[in-house]
């Protein structure tokens, strides 16, 4: 693999790997790390990019005009390796293009870039997806960042918070262990007012989705510590899971989602998959803020 990437401000140092242009730690001005230790006996991913789609596919394949296509859950670009373009003290920009072995997989021509920007308390995040092709180019996107959970300011894991921007009153998905795909039922949301406390065992079914999310933005902590302010202004969905037991929580804004259980249509049919004209682009942005306490 390439050499990491780290990128310094005054308050956060970002290391991130061009395999996958995955963001591989985000500590602050005292090194304590933000994100996840990354244990193999739970998850080795940290925060990887899902594109061009979200979740798994049934079957792992889907129908696009008649044809049929394979590929993993959470598609090929974190398992890719990007080309980095820039690089400087606190910026850099990664790029995935089509090549012959995507074009196995999704007959577009595609460019994904991926920029990294660290300002004071926040890293910001920008992925843009370019159509460089005449025909239109159906695709989703996600981010998957795994954060600590405790995080390193004091307080155990049941003493976090997630506090979303809006009230969020709407059922959440769930999805169907033997296939990773959406359950057609919803279930009532755990979001208490604007609020969410987390616990191991919401996991034992796999992921919380959010797929009718009010809020684009939301603040991950303790009260009373500092936290970790994230903001999603590009994508409708929104994921939250960790393997029960272990030391991270994923907080994953998507535009997208693993397809419905029995759901057999074409992938331009498929619920949260966009579509981009040909040669235009659309960006999908990211920011994670560290908030001191206003006592601090």
């Amino acid at each position: 693999m390439a050499d990491l990437v780290s990128l310094r401000s005054d308050t956060l140092t970002a290391t991130i790997a061009p395999l996958g242009a995955e963001l591989w730690s985000l500590a602050d001005a005292q090194g304590r790390q933000l994100m996840t230790d990354a244990d193999p006996a739970f998850w080795t991913g940290r925060a990887p990019l899902l594109f061009p789609i979200v979740g798994a596919l049934a079957g792992d394949r889907y129908r696009l005009d008649g044809q049929t296509y394979a590929m993993a859950k959470h598609g090929f670009a974190r398992r890719s390796e990007f080309a980095l373009l820039e690089a400087d003290a606190q910026n850099a920009l990664f790029r995935l293009e089509a090549s012959e072995a995507t074009r196995a997989h999704y007959p577009f021509d595609f460019r994904l870039d991926m920029h990294f920007a660290l300002e004071g308390a926040t890293l910001a995040m920008t992925a843009t997806v370019s159509n460089l092709g005449d025909t239109e180019m159906p695709f989703s996107f996600g981010y998957h960042p795994a954060f600590a959970w405790p995080l390193p300011f004091g307080g155990a894991a049941e003493d976090h918070r997630v506090v979303f921007e809006r009230d969020e009153p709407a059922p959440i998905r769930r999805l169907d262990l033997a296939t990773g795909l959406v359950l057609p039922e919803t279930q009532p949301s755990p979001v208490v007012d604007n609020i969410y406390a987390p616990t191991h065992s919401d996991f034992e079914a796999d992921a919380l989705i959010w797929d009718q999310l009010a809020s684009r933005s939301l603040i991950y902590g303790v009260p009373g510590q500092p936290r970790l302010r994230i903001d999603f202004p590009d994508t409708p969905m929104l994921g939250i899971w960790q393997k029960p037991g272990a030391r991270y929580l994923c907080i994953e804004p998507w535009a997208g989602i693993a397809d419905p259980l029995g759901f057999a249509g074409d992938f331009t049919q498929k619920p949260g998959v966009m579509t981009l004209a040909a040669n235009a682009q659309q960006r999908l942005r990211m920011d994670v803020t560290l908030e001191q306490p206003a006592s601090l």
